[in-house]
């Protein structure tokens, strides 16, 4: 085999992993959005109907236009309220993880004494989640802030600090120390340093440390479920069990409710995808 066949053969192998690996992501989504507009005939008759019969974007209209005179208004105004908490919760953990995350990264970064504080924040985000629902759940309780968004934050930061001062710290690694020191020479202080030059220079680790703790506050479903009992705090995920969880389960409303659960992340994944792929490799290289 010459090695312009070899080379060609190679090239084919690759396509068809990335056809397959595309044809595996994106074959559920597809599923999900057309049993999302299917009816109720299509998605339990058998065989099964791949393509409906007629398009029906009515469910999408039930959740996201709230009437009070429509008997399905508990439907939309479960959904928006989820929507809205879900929103809350995910944003603002982000905002305060990576609040907290970039000071403690770039001290440790700095001062590898500090190390072990690290590995300690790593080892209770390796620890399973229910271990921390009883003691959570007391001092949730004693406060009176069970059933509230800002539980649900708080919660959420537990997870997300250890994460993002992780990922933020092999990246403030890669930073030429040489540049911070010409800072100082100049004048500039810490808080001067970490914020005109630091943070410039690690902005691909910003984007995808922010992007990951989102995603991953938004897909929690765990401590929603255990600490959320009603509208006032109810995040998406749990809503959807909600709608799947009746004795006379409308498939295609559960579907739609995934679709439309999956927007957000999704064009937030799409806008930032380059900081994800930027700021996940920047670390693993110096120099």
């Amino acid at each position: 085999m010459t090695r312009r066949q070899s080379r060609m053969m190679w090239s084919v192998l690759l396509y068809c992993t990335v056809a397959v690996l595309m044809i595996a992501t994106l074959a559920p989504l597809v599923w999900l959005f057309i049993m999302s507009v299917s009816s109720t005939t299509d998605l339990t008759s058998l065989p099964i109907h791949w393509v409906p019969d007629q398009w029906d974007f009515s469910r999408y209209v039930r959740l996201l236009i709230r009437k009070t005179s429509n008997p399905d208004s508990a439907v939309s105004t479960e959904f928006l309220f989820a929507l809205r908490n879900s929103i809350i919760a995910s944003a603002g953990a982000t905002a305060i993880a990576m609040v907290t995350a970039i000071p403690a990264a770039y001290s440790i970064a700095r001062f590898p004494g500090r190390m072990p504080l690290l590995y300690s924040m790593i080892g209770t985000y390796m620890m399973p989640p229910i271990t921390y629902i009883l003691p959570l759940y007391i001092a949730f309780s004693l406060m009176g802030i069970l059933n509230n968004v800002g539980s649900l934050v708080a919660v959420y930061c537990t997870m997300l600090i250890p994460f993002t001062t992780w990922l933020l710290k092999a990246n403030f690694d890669a930073v030429p120390r040489e540049i911070e020191e010409a800072a100082r020479i100049d004048g500039a202080g810490t808080l001067g340093i970490i914020w005109y030059i630091v943070l410039p220079l690690a902005k691909p680790a910003l984007g995808a440390a922010a992007l990951l703790a989102f995603l991953s506050a938004w897909d929690e479903f765990f401590y929603a479920l255990i600490f959320t009992s009603d509208l006032r705090a109810k995040t998406l995920p749990v809503a959807i069990a909600d709608f799947a969880a009746g004795r006379a389960t409308d498939y295609g409303l559960v579907s739609a409710v995934g679709v439309l659960a999956a927007l957000p992340p999704t064009i937030f994944a799409v806008l930032f995808q380059r900081s994800l792929v930027s700021g996940l490799s920047a670390g693993s290289v110096k120099g």
